[in-house]
């Protein structure tokens, strides 16, 4: 069945929880050909699992000792973290009682022992592909169109979530302003699908400098961007910015009316909190812009660190 996004670029990741390792065996038989395979055999080793390598399926037995299939799976769905993997239950539990119980805890889908090769095959790949679908659908509403990065509303997702992290932890984070400077004049003298093609160029240029996969550029709006960058303190951050603006001067994109340069540059302004105390996403946004403003009164095509991400709080 042919579906209308682009088949994934990895194997799908297997989790197999059983406390009898010939049903483990079996089912990696059946399923190692089309996808990465890890297994678990006891409920507490599947859960530890799920925190250091998380799957994107999990098959489970219902009846194991210690912790059972219906608590590991309870438990799975109370983390925000592992809530949304579908858990298939591999059980030879007929009774309805026990089907109910599975559906209550939060499951997915089942499956019989003893294990039909091609039902557990056509089970598994079913769960996988519609994953595949909602995680397509997840990066098309959390991505920017034009510039195929985030866009303003994954930032503020991920931006409050880091500033509730920064609470908690105490660990530092920054952000990066960023303008495109005279972004008009440029569209004016080389026409919109021009700007367009400068804009798509800068982000990846910003993209490629954010080489921490928890590091974030988003398109803010315009020719703005925003890069969000945790665990960095206000040093750490206007180093990055150099290293930004660096990286777009670079590119050599020609920008004859501006007065900064005879290339495209930005002018950017950094913000940083380093606190255990309250942190607002909002006064965050707004000191990175006025410390944007700095850079531009001072001439564009430089970073300007926010004054109140000078002192510690």
């Amino acid at each position: 069945m042919t579906t209308p996004f682009p088949p994934s670029l990895r194997r799908g990741r297997l989790l197999l929880v059983d406390d009898r390792p010939e049903n483990i065996r079996l089912m990696h038989q059946i399923l190692a050909s089309e996808y990465e395979i890890f297994a678990a055999t006891g409920g507490q080793q599947a859960i530890d699992l799920c925190a250091t390598a998380l799957p994107d399926l999990i098959l489970l037995d219902v009846f194991m000792p210690g912790m059972d299939g219906l608590e590991v799976c309870r438990r799975l769905k109370q983390n925000p973290a592992t809530e949304s993997i579908a858990v298939i239950f591999v059980t030879a539990g007929s009774q309805t009682e026990e089907e109910n119980a599975c559906w209550q805890v939060g499951a997915a889908d089942f499956v019989n022992k003893p294990v039909n090769p091609l039902t557990l095959r056509n089970r598994v790949r079913a769960h996988w592909q519609l994953k595949l679908h909602v995680d397509a659908l997840h990066a098309m509403a959390h991505t920017d169109g034009l510039t195929a990065i985030a866009n303003r509303r994954y930032l503020n997702e991920r931006l409050e979530a880091e500033c509730q992290r920064c609470q908690r932890s105490g660990l530092p984070l920054s952000l990066l302003m960023i303008d495109v400077d005279f972004f008009k004049r440029y569209n004016d003298r080389y026409g919109h699908p021009a700007g367009d093609e400068c804009l798509k160029r800068v982000a990846g240029a910003l993209q490629a400098a954010l080489q921490r996969p928890f590091d974030l550029a988003a398109r803010y709006g315009g020719e703005e961007f925003v890069c969000m960058l945790p665990d960095t303190d206000a040093a750490g951050a206007l180093a990055m910015a150099d290293k930004v603006e660096a990286a777009v001067r670079a590119l050599g994109l020609e920008h004859a009316d501006s007065t900064v340069d005879a290339v495209v540059t930005v002018s950017i302004g950094v913000a940083a909190v380093a606190t255990a105390g309250l942190v607002d996403s909002q006064a965050l946004l707004r000191r990175a812009d006025q410390a944007l403003y700095r850079a531009k009164n001072q001439g564009r095509g430089r970073a300007c660190l926010a004054p109140e991400a000078e002192q510690p709080g």
